[in-house]
């Protein structure tokens, strides 16, 4: 499979290519691919492409799981090829991966669709990563209201906050809106309340890796603090997902399993130091919002209040593993 390699971003675009599961599950891991749909597509081809080579199922299944343990598209997506499989071989499971990849694309073109609904011509979106394109095959998630906006003839404006330790934002959101011709400016994470404070925000639009049952929903660390100063000053904060990235088995953020990365993503910013040598690092990946600081859900079949939303999710029937005992 042929991907674009986002730790190359903005410098230079390089596309490559992994044939082997191993290098699949390492394009994962090391974020060569990310973003919460897009691992889920890539995860849900690498699995097909696995088992029509023979491979074993729970084996391989296994082992695509373990490479991010927060993004719950991955799961999903991985449950429905493996049940594809059980139910009627290799030919299926291949056209269900087929199937999660335009189902995503179209799924995030709604959300933008739907989304932009919320935008006024000029206002100021504060986002936070990359929940673009990048990460989500096309259109993205919180980029995708703000990218049909600006298609739609609209003029939003974007701060794009930084994202460390990785810089997401700024190399990769910020390079996404630079190619659209969308306004925007890079701006570090510790100003986000700085700017909110002054009135220079008009709304938060952010993606999610998790959406747990109860509406509390995990995505790249730094996004809880946006949501607290938000709901304190007065701003409409916003999620933006599809379908795949909800997990109706898990009751609160509390059961979310928050990856913890190498230190090392802390003390060096591009292979130069930044922190004393010796000098240990905490490096959460994620961290959980809970629903109380949400205004609105912004997903493939419309804008909803937390109420709402509980009802999609009362009404939608829940993914299961093959694999689970």
């Amino acid at each position: 499979m042929k991907f674009i390699d986002q730790r190359e971003l903005p410098d230079k675009v390089v596309l490559r290519e992994a044939g082997t599961i191993e290098e699949q599950i390492m394009a994962i891991r090391t974020l060569a691919i990310r973003g919460a749909p897009a691992i889920g597509s890539f995860g849900a081809y690498s699995l097909a492409l696995a088992l029509s080579r023979g491979e074993v199922l729970e084996g391989t299944y296994g082992s695509l799981l373990g490479s991010r343990p927060t993004a719950v598209d991955l799961r999903n997506c991985l449950d429905e090829v493996a049940l594809a499989f059980v139910d009627k071989g290799t030919e299926d499971a291949m056209e269900a991966a087929r199937d999660i990849y335009e189902r995503t694309i179209e799924a995030c073109r709604r959300i933008g669709k739907t989304g932009a609904r919320l935008i006024s011509d000029g206002a100021r979106v504060m986002t936070h990563c990359n929940a673009g394109a990048l990460a989500s095959i096309d259109w993205g998630t919180a980029l995708s209201p703000i990218r049909y906006k600006a298609r739609s003839g609209g003029d939003p404006f974007v701060w794009v906050s930084e994202t460390r330790p990785l810089l997401q934002g700024a190399r990769l959101t910020a390079w996404e809106l630079a190619q659209e011709g969308i306004r925007h400016s890079v701006v570090v994470d510790a100003a986000c309340g700085h700017l909110m404070r002054s009135g220079e925000v008009d709304l938060v639009i952010t993606g999610a890796d998790r959406v747990c049952a109860n509406g509390d929903f995990a995505n790249k660390i730094g996004t809880y603090e946006k949501a607290v100063l938000a709901k304190e000053i007065g701003i409409p904060f916003y999620v933006a997902f599809p379908k795949s990235t909800i997990d109706g088995k898990c009751p609160s953020g509390a059961s979310i399993p928050i990856e913890e990365r190498d230190g090392n993503e802390v003390a060096f910013i591009r292979g130069a130091r930044v922190v004393p040598e010796g000098t240990p690092a905490f490096n959460p990946a994620f961290d959980v919002t809970p629903a109380k600081y949400v205004t609105g859900y912004i997903t493939e079949r419309g804008v909803f209040p937390l109420e709402g939303f509980l009802n999609l999710i009362r009404d939608s029937p829940k993914t299961h593993s093959s694999t689970e005992k």
